[in-house]
């Protein structure tokens, strides 16, 4: 199966985990999108500000390479990215038109509890204005909405087991 997905939510959400999971179950390239940031977004996040569109469409942009490389190539391909409104998801999409979205939604608790817990340009202070800014994805947009509160192996087994269905629709 070649498949390109997105993993997305907001910060803490477990992108990088997940996506990294996902990518050696389906034996194919990981890329995190935070790896991608100019260094002015990581500074400017690292002070406590929000991206703004502007900021944030050069880096989409980057994603939207490495989706379209591995398209024309047909190699699969994981990237974790925030990806929180329909418009950033869209400039994804011109990689690959059937980008598939997996949304990992923990609850609040849990995000906050995670973010405590871990090292990142990311400050907890920025946790509620991507909450604001979220559009959740649609099944329309071949999304795939995960709780998030489960343990990995069962995660990673379910998401493969939407992608199977995918494929074969």
């Amino acid at each position: 199966m070649q498949v390109r997905v997105l993993v997305m939510g907001v910060s803490g959400s477990g992108k990088s985990t997940i996506g990294n999971l996902l990518a050696d179950a389906l034996e194919c390239e990981f890329c995190d999108g935070d790896d991608l940031h100019p260094a002015e977004n990581i500074s400017k996040m690292k002070g406590g500000y929000s991206l703004n569109d502007a900021d944030r469409l050069p880096w989409l942009h980057k994603i939207t390479e490495r989706f379209r490389a591995a398209t024309d190539t047909r190699e699969s391909i994981v990237i974790a990215c925030s990806a929180l409104k329909k418009s950033y998801r869209d400039v994804l999409r011109e990689g690959d038109a059937c980008l598939r979205i997996v949304y990992l939604a923990p609850s609040t608790d849990s995000l906050l509890k995670r973010m405590k817990n871990r090292e990142h340009f990311m400050p907890i202070s920025l946790l509620q204005s991507q909450l604001d800014t979220l559009e959740v994805p649609t099944k329309e947009e071949l999304a795939l909405l995960v709780s998030n509160e489960d343990e990995a192996p069962l995660l990673i087994h379910n998401i493969l087991k939407w992608l199977s269905s995918c494929a074969d629709s």
